[in-house]
């Protein structure tokens, strides 16, 4: 089995997701809080020792006429970051939509019983999920 991380990367908070690439699914696992706009390496040291994926996906951010996101500097930054310090391959995949996709997926948990609040944490994990997901389902489509 192989295990692949995924990042929705921002610069407040980013969402974090765990995948399987026999099952092609995806679960939220975290939101780690960016320190002065910096990833909380520390934290996705810890969840690469724990999780030991064999690669990395981070979401990127695309605007909806398809120009660049003021974002992907520093998306691809971070992309460049992970592989030198993890040596692992890092893959990125559309996130368009994705935050709009996990608002909806929590409300409508919610309205089936769930009581809390949802919180921005929340969306950034579901927004990774979703952008795995996607990944997985291009992997499934390529010849």
């Amino acid at each position: 089995m192989s295990t692949i991380l995924c990042f929705d990367f921002g610069l407040v908070r980013t969402g974090v997701a765990i995948g399987n690439t026999i099952t092609c699914t995806a679960t939220p696992e975290c939101t780690l809080i960016s320190k002065n706009t910096k990833p909380d390496w520390e934290n996705i040291s810890r969840l690469i020792e724990t999780w030991q994926p064999t690669q990395l996906v981070v979401g990127l951010p695309i605007e909806l006429d398809g120009s660049d996101s003021p974002l992907k500097p520093a998306v691809t930054r971070f992309c460049n970051q992970l592989n030198g310090r993890y040596n692992l391959p890092v893959a990125q995949e559309n996130e368009q939509y994705t935050s709009i996709e996990a608002a909806q997926r929590l409300k409508e948990a919610r309205q089936k019983g769930r009581k809390r609040k949802v919180s921005k944490e929340d969306v950034d994990q579901i927004s990774a999920t979703i952008i795995l997901e996607n990944y997985f389902h291009t992997l499934k489509n390529q010849p």
